[in-house]
């Protein structure tokens, strides 16, 4: 068994929802995907239930790129990063993929043509209603950017960023299970008003709070009042932040580093409700 190549995505917390406010704008964390591209079956095939795979497949060689010389193709996945909760898992997934093609092909792409790729493949497999430009580009760079989806990746970039002292934040993610309610763009509509103060908010870039003020518009157009109540109540804890993530159903806290017991006091405050709790940070460079 030969491993052609191997690539790395990571996953991220909204900080604008693109089907609300317009614009996409997605913060990276330190939660990835990798996967390795072989020419042998493997043990365990991955599960694909939306045909991600074939469609970055496909959406690579129509960009213009030759697949390896093998008679077979078959990809091995390794994640950290919960499906389906919001996390940016289909985007980290994309580009890991992509970046394996790149190793296995000995490839070049820029960024923002990876990107491309990622969000056809998401696109054409229907995993996503935007294409997740913001996700792919926070699967592929560390720190966040704004992002409007209409126009190709190269332009589309109207402000970056990174968190001053990222390494002062602890982020916990809490995993409320799988998603029960899809998102409705026209619900998403309702709630124009607070996704534009999410805007505001980030045009001044004050990024935490446009992820506080993004997070209850989420939960207005999901009628999500459990996850509004829950993030209230972790504000009153101690959290910095508190907000859903992409369309829910998860909850991520963004709490000082150097507040341990603020951390203990709210994973005890959540532990009788069985919720899975992950540990991480903001991902700050691009190992």
């Amino acid at each position: 068994m030969a491993v052609l190549g191997r690539g790395k995505g990571h996953g991220g917390i909204s900080i604008l929802h693109a089907l609300g406010a317009g614009y996409g704008s997605v913060l990276s964390l330190d939660l990835s995907t990798r996967v390795q591209l072989r020419d042998t079956p493997v043990k365990k095939e991955p599960e694909d239930p939306h045909g991600l795979l074939p469609a970055v497949m496909e959406a690579w060689t129509s960009a213009g790129h030759s697949l390896p010389e093998a008679e077979e193709l078959h990809w091995a996945i390794r994640s950290d990063i919960p499906t389906g909760r919001g996390l940016k898992s289909s985007a980290a997934l994309a580009i890991a993929c992509i970046r394996a093609l790149c190793d296995a092909t000995e490839t070049n792409l820029e960024h923002h043509e990876m990107v491309d790729i990622s969000t056809a493949a998401q696109l054409s497999c229907g995993c996503s209603m935007t294409g997740s430009v913001d996700d792919s580009w926070s699967a592929v760079e560390p720190g966040w950017k704004v992002v409007d989806p209409s126009v190709p990746a190269a332009e589309g970039v109207l402000m970056q960023g990174e968190i001053p002292n990222a390494d002062d934040w602890t982020v916990l993610v809490v995993d409320r299970g799988p998603r029960e309610v899809q998102p409705d763009p026209e619900r998403f509509q309702f709630a124009a008003g607070q996704f534009q103060q999410a805007i505001t908010s980030v045009e001044q870039q004050q990024i935490f709070n446009a992820m506080v003020h993004n997070g209850r518009a989420v939960a207005t157009a999901l009628g999500d009042n459990l996850g509004r109540k829950t993030c209230n109540d972790m504000g009153i804890l101690g959290s910095r932040v508190s907000s859903i993530t992409g369309s829910g159903p998860a909850i991520f806290l963004i709490i000082p580093s150097s507040q341990e017991a603020t951390v203990r006091r709210i994973k005890q405050t959540l532990g009788p409700r069985n919720w899975e709790i992950i540990e991480t940070s903001i991902r700050t460079s691009e190992a």
